[in-house]
């Protein structure tokens, strides 16, 4: 007979000794896993990333089919545990066996590090490219019905590697070696659309005309007749972007970079603006608008200037746009609002920790990347399960995590049924049965 093993020398509260026994049970640090393992189910995450990839194992010797695998690999990324290692940890989690799919006593324990990393490192290019158009495709089906209108926000970001990983090079602006991966986010729901890993270099106009042309045709295909509009800074402003859009229907506003031609326009603007400075309105912001015809561009486009004088002196900043109404409406409403798409990648970067890029190849580095953009979308949705009203709903991923997935829960598998016992002092309870129900009833 064992002995149940104790902590000792736990000091005593008031008269009363104070001991401490591992006889709990099954028990988990994060039951929340079970709510991410219905809006996996829904939006079809695993089968996204795995349909594309081909199986040559003997079925008689597979334990851990790749949707099992893709599936733990995202649901750990949400809780918190970005390292494909964790899962060593992990295995025989009761709750992430069950958001897994398996009993959490009488099925088998989860697959090992060595096991996802070989998964890492399955897909081709080929298979990839297929994932990538199955990413579009799962945003477009998470709309209960076509929208008339679709905001693209498309920008990059630094992803610093250290090591020989392909493709890094490195970037003066950032002053680091890294990844410069490109993210497309729809700019009204938050949702991803596309995220590609590339070298650590400026995207050439060519580049970003190719990547929007295969993400406009591809939405295009679900929804023939919806509206697009792609915003962007100064680095996807290019001929071959503009001349892609105007061929495709599209409606944009990008930024544009400043030259010698354009501060001479903008001069006497400045000028304007400074003068008319005082000491009750220090701060004067005037817009115009114009048509300017670059000589590398196939037309002339409308250029709208924000010009503004302050007490630290004066400046102008200048966007193109296809889209009829005030220049400051424009600038200040529409272009401005792409500043989110930064918020959501600093999401995707601190939150699921999508710049865990440290496989030599450039192809399982980017089979990462669509992983952590899974565990992005299971926590955008279980965040935008909360009520409309809630504090939940402008919550930062990092607080859904804690509130909701890292929930303790012991877990008890019976002869009919699997009972879950969650804390009777949690204090989020009510919330988490509403969020719950609406994954539940209504899908993501």
């Amino acid at each position: 007979m064992h002995a149940t093993p104790f902590l000792p020398g736990l000091s005593p509260i008031g008269a009363k000794s104070l001991t401490a026994t591992f006889d709990a049970g099954r028990l988990s640090s994060d039951g929340g896993l079970v709510v991410l393992r219905e809006i996996e189910r829904r939006l079809g995450l695993a089968d996204v990333i795995t349909r594309p990839l081909h199986d040559h194992r003997d079925p008689s010797r597979v334990r851990h089919s790749y949707a099992e695998m893709a599936a733990a690999r995202m649901l750990m990324i949400a809780a918190g545990y970005e390292d494909c290692n964790d899962v060593d940890h992990l295995r025989a989690d009761p709750a992430l066996k069950i958001a897994v799919g398996r009993a959490p006593e009488s099925g088998a324990d989860l697959m090992s590090q060595p096991t996802l990393s070989r998964l890492e490192n399955l897909a081709d290019w080929r298979a990839l490219v297929r994932i990538g158009l199955g990413q579009i495709d799962l945003y477009c089906r998470s709309f209960a019905r076509p929208p008339a209108r679709v905001v693209l926000d498309i920008d990059d970001t630094d992803d610093p590697v250290h090591g020989q990983q392909e493709l890094a090079l490195f970037n003066a602006h950032h002053d680091c070696t890294c990844f410069q991966p490109i993210h497309i986010f729809d700019g009204l729901s938050g949702k991803p659309v596309l995220a590609l890993l590339r070298p650590g270099k400026r995207p050439s106009g060519e580049e970003v005309a190719r990547i929007l042309r295969h993400v406009v045709r591809r939405i295009r295909k679900h929804w023939p007749a919806v509206g697009i509009l792609v915003r962007g800074d100064s680095h996807y402003l290019s001929p071959e972007t503009l001349d892609f859009l105007h061929a495709a229907g599209c409606d944009y506003i990008l930024g544009l970079a400043i030259n010698t031609r354009l501060k001479e326009i903008a001069a006497p603007w400045l000028v304007q603006c400074d003068n008319h400075r005082s000491p009750r309105r220090p701060k004067v912001r005037r817009f115009h608008q114009f048509p300017h015809a670059a000589e590398s561009w196939s037309r002339a486009e409308k250029v709208i200037a924000r010009v503004e004088a302050t007490p630290l002196g004066t400046d102008v900043r200048f966007i193109v746009t296809n889209l009829a109404g005030r220049g400051k409406t424009l600038y200040e409403k529409v272009y401005c609002a792409r500043g989110q798409a930064e918020n959501l990648i600093k999401d995707m970067k601190r939150y699921t920790r999508s710049d865990k890029t440290a496989c030599t190849r450039w192809e399982a580095n980017q089979f990462r990347l669509f992983l952590h953009v899974g565990a992005y979308w299971l926590l955008h949705t279980l965040r935008k399960a909360a009520p409309k009203r809630s504090r939940w709903r402008g919550a930062t991923f990092e607080t859904i995590r804690r509130v909701f997935v890292k929930v303790a829960v012991r877990v008890e598998e019976l002869k009919g049924k699997i009972k879950l016992a969650l804390p009777a002092s949690y204090p989020q309870s009510a919330m988490l049965i509403a969020i719950t129900g609406t994954i539940t009833t209504r899908g993501p």
